[in-house]
């Protein structure tokens, strides 16, 4: 588990103070978010790409005695179902701009009214940094691109931070991130 077995720290603290609902978790990797939330009660959705990730992700649900539900498909071309979650969670998902708007709008439209969006991103500031992340900078953020791309959401708070990060063997020292919590 290339990023650890706990769930990524900011998604798992905004989650922990909503009630459980039905959660969508795009570009959940290994499971370990989606595992995570369900064994607190949430009804999981999860894609990815990597048939590898949903393998090893349904073989943690297993191992902690859950269920999640886990697509494979590419998020550029991933279809979501309109006002049908509570939440959406993502977590280190880094789109090409060419994609990311549009992919971010469905993501957005899933939500129900009331539903809660929760994001931790690279920034750009994390070009230099050795701790993750792409090194494309088209696929880094900076906080207009989350303001304009979640346009038709209220932002209750959108941060640009330094923080340790300590997720695995790939996520693991000073980082520079975004983090938007926002609502439909």
């Amino acid at each position: 588990y290339l990023y650890g077995l706990e769930p990524n720290v900011f998604v798992a603290g905004v989650l922990g103070g909503l009630p459980p609902g039905r959660l969508l978790l795009p570009g959940e990797g290994e499971g370990r978010n989606a595992v995570w939330a369900a064994r607190r009660g949430w009804t999981v959705d999860a894609v990815d790409q990597s048939t590898v990730g949903r393998d090893k992700a349904l073989a943690l649900a297993a191992r902690h005695g859950v269920a999640i539900r886990y697509d494979v498909a590419d998020l550029a071309r991933a279809a979501f179902t309109p006002g049908a979650y509570d939440a959406v969670a993502v977590a280190f998902v880094h789109l090409p701009s060419a994609v990311r708007a549009a992919v971010h709008g469905r993501l957005a439209a899933a939500l129900r009214p009331g539903g809660t969006l929760v994001m931790e991103v690279f920034s750009k500031d994390q070009l230099p940094l050795s701790t993750g992340g792409p090194k494309n900078p088209d696929m880094l953020y900076v906080p207009d691109d989350l303001r304009r791309d979640f346009a038709t959401l209220r932002i209750d708070s959108l941060e640009s931070l330094r923080v340790t990060l300590d997720e695995g063997a790939l996520h693991r020292g000073e980082a520079a991130v975004l983090r938007l919590v926002a609502v439909r």
